[in-house]
């Protein structure tokens, strides 16, 4: 099956800044640009900032199958058009950012450094807590809902943490006396395994050369997302990568020390 991702012109983006270098932040699964807004709207006193829903989240149009070639191709035509051809600065989170090392691999005149966020080009382990969310998300009846209270006590057996469930409801949107799901939590939630795995880039049809510009790969010291046998494998692949782990953090690191890792991105940017 050919992939159909949203075109460049649908995805949904918000900028903030008006001068200094392009900073592109890309979200995790079931995630939304909007979650970075806190740091995008500190760094933009001195950088241009763009907050962006990947396909099939948030306010970006939707598509029928999940590959990362393809996210990162539409991914790197809306940079074009939003940035005018200039490179930016790219930050991705989990599946963000195995968007964003492809969108480097594919694209790489496009990004002047990258930042990954706790993921390695490997497929991820197993996903059971995910697709545990997406079941409590499809246990909600939206012909019947009668408020937000409802879903998350829907939600709540599947999902314990109330920060989780929160981040989770973002995404539940009414449309007059209709609720929805505001992403495409069919394609996501069959599509988990291609979430979690990565494609062989340097191989058919590909043949993408390692990237040769600067990487920042950030773990959370609590997280098993990134492992020591994964060091080998990114550095073939980005042989120009530093590695820092933001101590008590897990896999979300922005958001479990935001202060740390803006000033660890400060210094790798250079803002």
């Amino acid at each position: 099956m050919t992939a159909s991702p949203a075109a460049a012109g649908t995805l949904h983006t918000t900028r903030l800044g008006e001068a200094g270098p392009r900073v592109l932040f890309l979200h995790g699964l079931f995630g939304q640009g909007k979650n970075w807004t806190t740091l995008g709207r500190s760094l933009a006193a001195t950088a241009r900032v763009t907050l962006l829903d990947l396909p099939d989240h948030g306010r970006s149009a939707w598509s029928e199958q999940l590959a990362y070639p393809a996210m990162a191709e539409v991914v790197g035509d809306a940079l074009v058009v939003d940035g005018g051809g200039e490179p930016y600065a790219v930050v991705g989170h989990s599946m963000g950012g195995k968007v964003a090392m492809a969108l480097a691999l594919l694209r790489p005149e496009l990004v002047e450094r990258l930042v990954v966020v706790d993921v390695a080009p490997v497929p991820t382990g197993p996903m059971s807590s995910f697709g545990t969310y997406v079941e409590g998300m499809r246990a909600v009846d939206l012909e019947h809902l009668p408020d937000r209270a409802s879903a998350e006590a829907t939600l709540e057996p599947f999902v314990p943490d109330p920060v989780i469930r929160s981040f989770l409801l973002q995404n539940l949107r009414r449309d007059g006396s209709r609720w929805r799901w505001q992403m495409n939590l069919r394609l996501l939630g069959d599509e988990l395994p291609a979430v979690a795995g990565w494609p062989d880039l340097t191989g058919d049809p590909w043949h993408a050369e390692p990237y040769p510009g600067p990487v920042l790969w950030v773990r959370g010291s609590r997280s098993d997302y990134v492992r020591p046998e994964h060091a080998d494998v990114m550095r073939a692949l980005f042989p120009r990568v530093q590695s820092v782990a933001v101590k008590g953090a897990g896999h979300w690191v922005h958001a479990d020390q935001p202060a740390v890792f803006e000033s660890v991105l400060r210094r790798f940017l250079h803002l």
